[in-house]
């Protein structure tokens, strides 16, 4: 049985016992929940533990990987700023989408500071743009910034390390992003051995998230599901106008071409899995030259996940909306721009681990308590579905914009 589905197994289970609890579990109530929460709590800080030096050390060599990739190869260079501005561009839909569909369509009530150990926030912390504010991104000592949770300064002080890797002597950088990827393989050990006890530590934060709000728990995680499903569908949909108009192709061929590739999948959730289609859908109506191809695609499949950017930035949004988080412009922007960045540390990884370092982080940023998102990668297989059809379909949308721009310029 795999992980996924024992932690689904124990979310429900922990949700039904809770329920339980709540609705006959009389004079037992407090004295279940004051045992179950400790619990919750412990697992969940483990897994918390390692989240800030894995971050920095997936960064640091997602960086100087992919910065002496663009250098070597024009196409590659080309490719990776494309990404970066879509990834950019795809995460501020979220921004200006997710806090109106959440208006529109609010979270279900009573669902509000229904998190484990989180009551109803009124706010955040006060980040309003000052020179004391943008002080507080330079990381003048990034051992302390870590230690404080600070993740906009050491996002910022991994950018400038993993640049800085680039410019060094060849034989000193391998040294040296070997040391950091090293790291991050220790560390996801770590996670991996947090992850094993994964359905203890879900059961017990379910079981105390049900007994205190029964049933709007249950009902604000299908909510969860639909919202962050909207946002990966919006996203894919964008793809569509973007190649026909800067890929100069029309509209029902682009969608002839890609659907192939789409429905695989939609059905394995694996973007290498439908690497056969997409390259048959490259070589045949999208039109897409063999040289072109053969660098963008995979280039794409292990750096650009577009949909990643807006799913991760819609978990920390309907996150704060349930704790009646108020997130203001300064949030949003924070938001977007560690979700872009902190995408390329989620390469290569496995789904839960991916889910944790890219959504924390987001987070930690925000101000947005963290408590709920164990509970929400218990049901995260529904929306990486929808994750991995969006993917898919960029990965081919840009494969025929760059190849139509390169052939261009010859």
């Amino acid at each position: 049985m795999s992980l996924t589905v024992r932690i689904l197994i124990a979310l429900v289970a922990g949700l039904v016992c809770g329920i339980a609890i709540a609705e006959w579990g009389g004079a037992w109530d407090a004295a279940i929940v004051g045992v179950a929460q400790p619990i919750g709590k412990a697992w969940l800080g483990g897994l918390q533990m390692p989240l800030i030096p894995l971050i920095f050390a997936l960064l640091v060599t997602g960086i100087a990987q992919a910065a002496t990739t663009a250098r070597n190869n024009g196409l590659a260079g080309r490719a990776i700023g494309l990404f970066a501005i879509l990834l950019v561009g795809a995460a501020s839909v979220a921004a200006l989408t997710g806090p109106l569909l959440l208006t529109l369509w609010p979270v279900p009530e009573g669902a509000v500071g229904a998190l484990v150990g989180a009551g109803p926030v009124t706010g955040v912390p006060d980040v309003r743009p000052s020179a004391e504010w943008l002080l507080g991104f330079i990381p003048v000592n990034p051992l302390k910034s870590a230690a404080d949770g600070q993740v906009v300064a050491i996002v910022l002080f991994a950018l400038i390390f993993g640049f800085a890797v680039t410019r060094i002597a060849a034989d000193r950088r391998a040294q040296l992003t070997g040391f950091f990827q090293a790291l991050a393989d220790a560390l996801l050990v770590v996670v991996n051995w947090v992850l094993w006890l994964a359905p203890a530590g879900v059961f017990a934060l379910a079981l105390v998230a049900g007994a205190r709000s029964g049933l709007a728990t249950a009902g604000a995680l299908l909510h969860y599901i639909a919202f962050i499903v909207a946002l990966c569908l919006l996203v894919t949909l964008l793809v569509y106008p973007l190649a026909v108009l800067l890929g100069r192709i029309g509209p029902g061929r682009f969608a002839r071409a890609v659907f192939p590739a789409q429905a695989i999948a939609f059905s394995t959730q694996s973007s290498i899995a439908s690497l056969p289609a997409m390259i048959q859908a490259s070589d045949g109506p999208l039109a897409v030259r063999e040289t072109s191809r053969s660098i963008v695609l995979p280039l794409a499949i292990s750096l650009f996940r577009i949909t990643s950017p807006p799913a991760n930035l819609g978990v920390a949004l309907y996150v704060a909306a349930m704790n009646g988080v108020d997130l203001g412009a300064t949030q949003l922007i924070l938001g977007v721009l560690v979700a872009a960045i902190v995408s390329l540390a989620a390469v290569g990884l496995p789904s839960q681990i991916t889910f944790f370092t890219t959504t924390g982080p987001i987070c930690l940023a925000m101000g947005v308590p963290v408590e709920a998102l164990p509970l929400l990668l218990a049901v995260e297989t529904v929306p990486d579905i929808f994750r991995t059809v969006g993917n898919v379909t960029a990965d081919m949308g840009v494969a025929r914009i760059l190849d139509q721009r390169d052939a261009t310029t010859r």
